[in-house]
């Protein structure tokens, strides 16, 4: 089972907007981090980092998401999302290859390493 934390972060003033994740692969932690595209809010670069995220996994077995964006989770589990539509569909066919796909909303406590993380990438970003 592949494990991932996934979070976003975004400058409001900027629009810049970065990605933290923490992948769990047979007990093995890797943390991740990138900068964004600029994005129009929080919700659109919450859905981008689980796409990014989602690329920098092998594709195969089975995969387990947690993130603290409740219109994230929401939106995956119904294959629906109002205003993000084309996003949804993006990730959808990113988890195609996984036999069990989880998806999992944690509070913003529980998702720390991967904030963390995303903190670190905008302030890279800024500079």
């Amino acid at each position: 089972m592949i494990t991932l934390y996934v979070d976003a972060a975004r400058d409001v003033s900027t629009g810049r907007s970065s990605a933290g994740a923490v992948l769990i692969i047979d007990k093995v932690q890797k943390q991740l981090k990138t900068a964004l595209r600029k994005t129009v809010n929080n919700h659109e670069a919450e859905f981008l980092a689980v796409l990014w995220a989602l690329k920098q996994l092998p594709s195969n077995g089975n995969v387990q998401i947690y993130s603290d964006s409740k219109i994230v989770t929401d939106a995956l589990h119904k294959s629906y999302a109002k205003h993000y539509q084309g996003l949804v569909d993006e990730i959808n066919l990113q988890l195609t290859p996984y036999h069990l796909v989880l998806i999992n909303w944690v509070p913003e406590k529980e998702n720390r390493g991967a904030h963390n993380l995303a903190l670190q990438a905008l302030k890279n970003a800024n500079h």
